[in-house]
Formats: structure tokens, C-alpha cells, sequence
């Protein structure tokens, strides 16, 4: 495992697929995107004279800007990036926690899987539109499971996909809440400083057990502020 800081953003990530699990009923499989967040330009700043364009900051922490249901999230710089695992990258701040989190776990005998993290802007531009073409879904069925690009924890560096390394079937699927991993990681990733993004009760985005994101800094505090408070849906 290479812990060092990356020096450039050029990593092929490989983008998982989500398939359904086989029933009685249903035996299709079907690609998922990753789920995540858009993060769109908001702004135009003056420095050195010069106009550049700037995305969410915290200046706008008031405002509700979601689209479809997802607030805007800026792309972490490279160099903020380590690889936690094969073509897994995540943010420094939380590479310990998320390393000490997964051996806490084993030492239970609960063994977690990591299956996405960091996902570029132009990354999630290419999951999002290529497979709603696929799928042949609108805008608004699409961001029920994909953000928009530009809107997505992922591109924070903050936020992980886990899996349970003994049931890689239920792997981005609703049933991943039957699994030893899922109860463990919701009896014990908060002493951690992860928080399930998408829970049953969220009205935009539909419900994603595998999902959690890390709150465990100052920096990533600030950065989910928004998507804490309590806005009207």
C-alpha cells in the first residue's frame, strides 16, 4: 500500500458497477453509477486583476443551491489525494481513521471492503450522462442513484463506498444492509467520524447503505455544512 501524497491526477479509476441481486422476479442485471454530488460554478472573483471563475464557497453556506437534490462540492486537489487501496484514492485527513476503522472491524471478524472513493469531476460527467443515455432516464430519475457532474462527495476526497469482503454480492446494493459490515458500521463508524450519507429518510437521493462520508476535520465540516442543516425539500 503506497501512503504517499500523489504528485499527479492522472490514475485510471475503475468505475464499479452496481448490479441488482437475481429474485424470482427480476433477472436482470443492471449498471449503477457511483452516487454523488455536483459541484457547479457559482461565481466570478477578482485576483490580480484578473477574472477567474470560482466554484461554491463558504460564503454561500446560506443558500440552498441543490440541484435535483444534491449540493455542490468543490474537487479536492490532487495533492490531498493517498491510495488507500487498488485505484482507491482518499483524502489524507481521513486515511488514518479509515484504515483504523476497517481494522477495528476485522479484529471482530467483520471484514470491510472498499470499493470507491475519490471520483473526479469529469469522472462523474462521464457516469452520469453516459448511463442515463443507457438507461434511457431524464435528469430527475438519474440523480435519484448519480449526481450531476460536479455535485458529488466523492470529488471531496471525503467520502468511501464499503463493502462486505464476504458478501461481494450485495456490493452497491440495498441488500449490503443484511451484512455483518453494514450492522457494524452502523453500531461503530461514528466513533470513527464517518455518517451515512443516504439514509431511508432521504427525500432526494434513494437510499444508499454503502455510502458514508467523513466529518472527522474542520475542513470536512465545513465542506458538508450545507447538506447537515435542515433544508425544506
Amino acid at each position: 500500500m503506497d501512503n504517499k501524497p500523489l504528485k499527479n491526477n492522472n490514475i485510471d479509476l475503475e468505475v464499479a458497477k452496481r448490479e441488482f441481486l437475481k429474485t424470482n422476479k427480476n433477472k436482470k442485471l443492471f449498471i449503477i453509477a457511483f452516487l454523488t454530488s455536483i459541484s457547479f460554478i457559482s461565481g466570478i472573483i477578482i485576483k490580480n486583476n484578473n477574472f477567474s471563475i470560482s466554484l461554491i464557497n463558504d460564503n454561500n453556506l446560506n443558500s440552498d443551491s441543490r440541484v435535483l437534490g444534491h449540493f455542490p462540492f468543490n474537487e479536492t486537489p490532487s495533492e490531498n489525494l493517498i491510495q488507500i487501496s487498488s485505484n482507491i484514492l482518499v483524502h489524507k485527513d481521513m486515511y488514518k481513521s479509515l484504515l483504523k476503522m476497517k481494522e477495528d472491524a476485522k479484529s471482530e471478524g467483520v471484514y470491510l471492503v472498499f470499493l470507491s472513493g475519490y471520483r473526479s469531476i469529469k469522472l462523474q460527467e462521464e457516469i452520469f450522462y453516459s448511463l442515463k443515455s443507457i438507461r434511457n432516464q431524464n435528469a430527475s430519475e438519474r440523480a435519484k442513484v448519480s449526481a450531476p457532474p460536479g455535485y458529488s462527495e466523492h470529488s471531496t476526497g471525503f467520502a468511501i463506498d464499503i463493502g462486505d469482503a464476504l458478501n461481494r454480492e450485495t456490493d452497491f446494493e440495498v441488500e449490503f444492509e443484511n451484512t455483518n459490515a453494514f450492522k457494524w458500521l452502523r453500531n461503530n463508524a461514528a466513533k470513527y467520524h464517518f455518517k451515512l450519507s443516504f439514509d431511508r429518510n432521504h427525500a432526494s437521493v434513494d437510499y444508499e447503505p454503502w455510502h458514508w462520508r467523513y466529518e472527522g476535520s474542520i475542513k470536512a465540516l465545513k465542506i458538508f455544512e450545507p447538506s447537515n442543516r435542515n433544508f425544506k425539500n
